[in-house]
């Protein structure tokens, strides 16, 4: 399908926001669940202001960083505030080039299409890992991932585990026996007019990155856990 008849939701909403600071929600559909809504607000949290899963994760980062989905670039602007080079991606096009009105060094390109560099830290925020689509990906995401290290370096993400979504009223769990894995979603993101298209989105559990990880030859401890949400830390076994 052509891409040329979607347009670039998270690309305007940043952009809106920063000129004229009058927040209106993203809506992003799914085809499991109601419709939820990202207030702009958050793509442009100060640190104080974040969650202590992303404040921790950018305490931990160290050397030259690779922000991957950058968004606003809070994180990348935090980082670079503080001494570290910082290169960001992403695939919005408004995203990019408000980054770039930032001072920030953005490129518009796909996380898998990136080869021949070595960054000593990956940052895959607000559920950054969920760009492995599907959990039946996750082992060539994380291999991917793993190409673009340095030795000694890191891969810093978080994710959710939602199995909360399926408990019914007694507790018990409900899945869809067709379904691969239950943290597989498909996602649309629209803002205003503007629609994205349907992409796939992975929210995985720790046990089954823990287990992808290892399998591609990476080490991941969960640093801290919030509920249903956790920060890991992946690097290379010795």
């Amino acid at each position: 399908m052509n891409e040329k008849k979607y347009g670039d939701p998270i690309g305007a909403a940043i952009k809106e926001y920063a000129d004229k600071r009058r927040p209106e929600d993203i809506i992003v559909s799914s085809n499991i669940c109601e419709d939820d809504i990202i207030p702009l607000e958050v793509l442009f949290r100060k640190h104080d202001e974040m969650p202590q899963i992303e404040q921790k994760a950018l305490s931990l980062a160290r050397g030259h960083v690779l922000d991957v989905g950058a968004g606003a670039g809070i994180h990348a602007t935090y980082l670079q505030d503080l001494g570290f080079k910082v290169d960001c991606i992403d695939i919005s096009e408004g995203a990019v080039e408000y980054l770039k009105s930032n001072d920030l060094n953005a490129e518009r390109i796909n996380f898998f299409s990136l080869k021949d560099r070595k960054y000593d830290t990956i940052l895959m925020l607000m559920n950054g890992i969920g760009i492995a689509g599907k959990l039946s990906n996750l082992e060539k995401t994380l291999e991917h991932a793993k190409s673009l290290l340095n030795p000694g370096g890191k891969i810093l993400c978080d994710s959710s585990d939602i199995h909360s979504l399926y408990e019914d009223e007694d507790g018990a769990l409900w899945v869809d026996l067709n379904t691969e894995y239950y943290g597989n979603f498909r996602f649309q993101m629209k803002y205003k007019k503007q629609k994205g298209p349907w992409f796939d989105w992975l929210y995985v559990d720790f046990d089954n990155l823990f287990q992808a990880a290892k399998k591609v030859g990476l080490k991941a401890i969960r640093v801290l856990e919030e509920d249903d949400h956790y920060l890991a830390e992946l690097t290379l076994e010795k």
